[in-house]
Parts: C-alpha cells; structure tokens; sequence
C-alpha cells in the first residue's frame, strides 16, 4: 500500500536559519528541525540515499553532516533504517526537504523526525558553495541554528573544538555490555569492541551464525579473553583514534590469541596498536560511492566510507612514500611493514587519493578495513569481508 501523501508537520512557518564556519563564511536558509545552536566540524556526504542511517551513524557523532544529494526526506523515516536508538550528528544540512514523503515503509516524515529528537537542521542551504568550501578549506567547526544571530554563531563557531585529539568514541559506546543471540544455531561467541557500533554490523554477525557479546570501548583484554570468544570484532566510531590509549592496549594484549577484525575506528586503533600512526584527512572520506582497490587481484569495489582520520602504513616502513602526481598508484602504499607481531601487509587502496584502506598480519589472525562492509547506507560490494571474518575464526587461509 502506498503511503497518502500528506504535507509535511512543521514547514508551513518556517523561521531563518543560519550557518557560519569557523573561517567567516555565512550561508543562509531556513530551519527544519530543532531551534538553538548546535556546534561541531563540518563534512559532506556524497550518498544518495539513506539519510536517516546516516543521521543516526555513531560515526557522525561531534560533527554536522552536509549532504550532497539535492532533495532530502521523500521516502520518510522508518525504525528499521536506525543505527542507533537516537541521532547521532551534531546538526544536519540540506538543499531542500521534502514536503512530503511516500514509502510503504514510511512511518512518519524526516522533519518530524528531526523536531521529535531536537535536532538542528537547516534546508535551502546552498550545499554545492558549501561542500566547495569544506574541500578547499578542510573541514572545520562550524556554528549553525535559528532564532540566533550571525554574530552569536561567528562567537560559537570560533570557540568550537577541533576533531583532532577528541575522544568521542567513550560518549557513544555502550555503557554496559549486552547480548544479541545469533540466528539460528550459534557457531561461537564473538565479543565486539563497541567505539559507536552500527547495529546493521551486529546483524551481519548474528546472521552468520554468531552470538555477538558488546562491550564498552574501555574493556579490559582479560575481560574479553575470560568470555572464551571465538573472535573479536573493533567497530566503528567518532573522533580522533590517538587518544583510545586503553583501546589500543587492548588490541596489543589480543594480537595472537583470537582473530580480530576492526572496521573504520577499529582498523585505525588496530593500527595504533601495531605501531602505525593515524593523521587527519583534509575533508575525510564520508558516502556510500568511494571506490577501492583489492591489491591482491585488482578488483574495484565501490564502498560507504565514514572517517576523517587515515593510519600511515609508511610510519612503519623504512623508506618514504614516492611522490604524488596523476592516477592512484600501488606504489604510494608500502608493499608491507614490520611490526611487533610480524609483517603488515596492505590489503585495499582508495583509488580517490591513495590512502591505506585496508591491512592484515600475516603472523596472526588479525586485518581490519577503513570502510563499512555492511554499507548501511550503500552498496554491498564488501559485505563479503564478513565472511573472510568467518574463515578467519575458522583457522582457514
């Protein structure tokens, strides 16, 4: 049945809404959610769909997210597309929203859905001047909002903290660790470190057979080896991996006795544990359209993306990264590293500017990715990496 189309709560009166980043620039439109202030650093999102997925991926938390796509909320809002029990971005931005929605699925429209969780956001944002902004400028905090002046938010936006050296993903994770039982028999336990876990990845594991055990970021080793999991699984999440000390201790502790996978956040705390650094991105990598290179047989798989930070596989090598000039090359990433558990060797490549995407030991069981194979918004070339998890569990090759 075709949802009736019905004007949407909420946009008959309108009110002027406001954004300034941190370097001056103003841009104006109207609100559609939440009024007040809200602060945090700037990214675009270069997804098509999935605007609620996106607005509720722990992964966004701190930030205000921009999208790209023109026109936002037709299809609505539905229980079944949330990552998590409540919207996780600081704010978010639109062309435009729709008037009205329209979806068998549909349990309400997406303006509704802002005003019902106070959520600032704004529409009739020129988001084409301002996605050219964040690529030339960076991204960077930003003050946004309605019933407040431009000068209180040049005051709010200049005061607002950079991503670099913030721990967020302590806010997000869970408080107390629970259960999801697998689907059908259970082939084992896997614990999943919680940095701000979607809960379509937790799905992916219980599909395949898993009991799933999530547990706090700040999660001691013994307490994680004395539940006997049969893998352990780093998620995704916000922020700056430098200050997850406890995290990447953790992973130390694990490295050689149990299979570990890491995800986003994961793969990059992974990499601080076997002694890579992470850096700051100019603008991060954030939609459901990134194409990536399998290193070992070439193929390309299209991927959603969601990180502003990168792990420097070249801080571990002897030698130092060639220069960049014309297409994305396989020199640009070392062919492998040393490491304190045995050689690292480059999995997958970001065919947009070279990056580190993915990386596995080959003394122990452990590789991680930067993108999200459960996609949740976008493509499901990567899903397969969950299965690459279950041979891993299963001591094959």
């Amino acid at each position: 049945m075709i949802a009736k189309l019905e004007p949407t709560l909420g946009l008959d009166r309108p009110s002027e809404g406001l954004l300034v980043t941190a370097d001056g620039a103003v841009f104006r439109g109207r609100s559609v959610g939440s009024e007040g202030i809200t602060t945090g650093e700037v990214v675009f999102n270069t997804s098509m769909t999935g605007y609620q997925e996106i607005l509720t991926d722990p992964s966004y938390a701190g930030q205000v997210v921009v999208m790209t796509v023109p026109h936002i909320g037709n299809y609505g809002v539905s229980a079944l597309d949330e990552q998590a029990h409540r919207p996780m971005a600081a704010g978010f931005v639109m062309r435009s929203i729709s008037r009205r929605h329209s979806n068998w699925r549909s349990e309400g429209s997406f303006a509704e859905y802002l005003h019902q969780h106070g959520v600032v956001a704004l529409s009739d944002i020129d988001t084409r001047r301002l996605t050219r902004h964040i690529r030339e400028k960076g991204a960077m905090p930003i003050a946004m909002g309605a019933g407040v002046t431009e000068g209180e938010l040049t005051n709010a936006a200049a005061s607002a903290p950079s991503m670099e050296g913030l721990d967020l993903a302590s806010g997000v994770s869970t408080p107390e660790p629970y259960h999801r039982s697998a689907a059908g028999t259970s082939r084992g336990l896997v614990v999943a470190i919680d940095l701000g876990m979607k809960r379509d990845i937790t799905d992916n594991l219980t599909a395949r057979g898993f009991d799933v055990e999530v547990v706090p970021s700040n999660t001691t080793a013994d307490a994680i080896l004395d539940r006997n999991p049969a893998g352990v699984f780093v998620s995704n999440g916000p922020g700056d991996p430098e200050p997850l000390e406890t995290t990447a201790s953790t992973l130390r502790a694990l490295l050689g006795e149990v299979p570990v996978f890491g995800i986003c956040l994961g793969h990059q705390v992974l990499g601080l544990a076997l002694g890579m650094t992470t850096y700051k991105l100019p603008f991060g990598h954030h939609g459901g359209n990134h194409p990536v290179k399998r290193l070992r047989d070439g193929r390309i798989e299209i991927t959603a993306q969601n990180h502003g930070f990168a792990v420097d596989p070249w801080s571990r090598a002897d030698g130092a990264p060639p220069p960049r000039g014309g297409l994305v090359s396989d020199d640009l990433l070392p062919p492998s590293v040393d490491s304190d558990f045995g050689p690292v060797r480059p999995t997958h490549q970001n065919l947009n500017d070279g990056t580190l995407e993915g990386m596995e030991c080959l003394d122990v069981p452990a590789f991680s990715v930067q993108y999200h194979p459960e996609a949740a918004p976008g493509p499901n070339d990567a899903e397969y990496l969950f299965d690459d998890f279950v041979t891993l569990i299963e001591g094959g090759n």
